[in-house]
């Protein structure tokens, strides 16, 4: 296991994780790098002998480490901004296996893109599509494109993660893409490549993902016969991991339905995993400043907070969170909330957790490797975190925490 008890002190692979505090302080990002192949390797296995390419999705952990990791495994990357294709190059990465998603891209952005050469960008509107016609038509270019098709597919998660159904701002409506497809087709400047659609995050069963595949995969028959080829089939990611009591299927599910809804069809598949990649590598450690009994509630005051990890406090999303160090025998667990020093009432990292923690003890904020580090912020003028990844019996520093004087290097007093 990447983070397991070893001599009564949790691990990150073989490095305890009080050491790891010692040396790089706390709040600190723990990510490992052999559960980060690992769980690479289950799509790669899952797809082995297909037309195939797995797209990390760039926004679930944009770090250049774990981009340079992902582009050595062979991966492409799935990017929503032109600050995470500017990663994606500096990482080494190749824009020829790169989609550019999201549903408002700049003309500057959008410019960058055809540019660096990336392998489609996914439009997500008709203005887009003229946008983008017009752009590759100045720079004397053809776009690679393909529409991301909404295709009113429940996925049956949090709200703010649901991407499929039509009242969400993501993609075109299904009943629409024929004769968006039909447009581009006729325009000078761009190339249709595929299709693409993404129903949501943190998806616990296959059963919305294979409906939504089957959907694409009969809208491409439709293009095909009326004489629009589609190279590739883009089903997206979302696929959930172990938080609490989800009980997530095995990638190997996901895959094998999906290849099983788009039947004979030897179409390119992407797909594009990014919380499924990352998610349960990575831990956010943090030391308890302060033991607060109250007579409603008991609390532990971390040192990490809401502007460190969001998701409790944007999803009341659920953490497991362990003590660094094995308690003592006999020691009796209390109930605590978990809470950070900023101030708001939203900043918690945990409610209502029987834990044996102290002053200056450790815990460690389990499942953070996605959505923690990359949503972060300076609210309260807190600088962000250090990251480190742990490769067996060495640790990389991969991010180095920031100091006061980094948050207002760019700003400017008055004369």
């Amino acid at each position: 296991m990447a983070f397991a008890q070893r001599n009564g002190t949790l691990c990150a692979e073989q490095l305890p994780l009080d050491e790891l505090a010692q040396r790089f302080g706390t709040p600190c990002y723990v990510y490992s790098r052999a559960a980060i192949e690992l769980a690479y390797a289950s799509y790669s296995s899952a797809l082995a002998g297909r037309d195939a390419l797995i797209c990390y999705s760039v926004k679930a952990n944009p770090n250049l480490a774990v981009l340079a990791l992902m582009t050595r495994l062979g991966a492409g990357f799935d990017i929503v901004s032109g600050g995470e294709l500017a990663r994606v190059l500096a990482a080494g990465g190749d824009p020829g296996k790169t989609l550019f998603s999201g549903v408002g891209k700049t003309e500057i952005e959008i410019e960058q893109a055809l540019q660096a050469g990336v392998r489609c960008i996914n439009l997500e509107s008709e203005p887009e599509l003229e946008r983008v016609n017009a752009l590759a038509g100045r720079l004397g270019r053809r776009a690679p494109v393909a529409f991301r098709v909404n295709p009113d597919v429940d996925g049956r998660t949090h709200p703010y993660i649901s991407t499929g159904l039509r009242q969400n701002k993501f993609g075109v409506p299904h009943d629409d893409a024929e004769r968006l497809y039909a447009k581009a087709a006729q325009l000078p400047n761009v190339e249709v490549r595929g299709i693409g659609c993404h129903i949501g995050s943190q998806l616990t069963g296959p059963a919305p993902f294979v409906e939504a595949a089957a959907r694409v995969a009969a809208l491409a028959s439709r293009l095909e016969a009326a004489g629009i080829p589609i190279a590739h089939i883009d089903l997206g990611g979302g696929i959930g991991i172990h938080y609490q009591d989800e009980p997530p299927r095995p990638v190997a599910e996901f895959v094998a339905g999906a290849l099983a809804a788009l039947g004979a069809r030897r179409t390119g598949l992407i797909l594009d995993p990014g919380r499924s990649i990352i998610g349960n590598a990575g831990l956010l450690l943090t030391r308890v400043e302060y033991v607060k009994p109250g007579a409603a509630k008991n609390f532990l005051v971390v040192d990490a907070a809401m502007n460190d990890l969001l998701r409790p406090a944007l999803y009341d999303a659920w953490h497991e969170v362990r003590a660094v160090r094995e308690a003592p025998a006999g020691a009796r667990p209390v109930t605590y909330d978990v809470v950070g020093p900023v101030c708001e009432s939203g900043d918690f990292l945990a409610r209502e957790r029987p834990l044996v923690a102290g002053a200056g003890d450790l815990l460690a904020v389990m499942s953070a490797g996605a959505y923690g580090m990359s949503m972060s912020s300076n609210y309260n003028s807190r600088p962000r975190a250090a990251e480190v990844l742990v490769d067996g019996a060495q640790a990389h520093l991969i991010r180095a925490r920031e100091t006061i004087e980094d948050l207002f290097a760019l700003e400017r007093i008055l004369p």
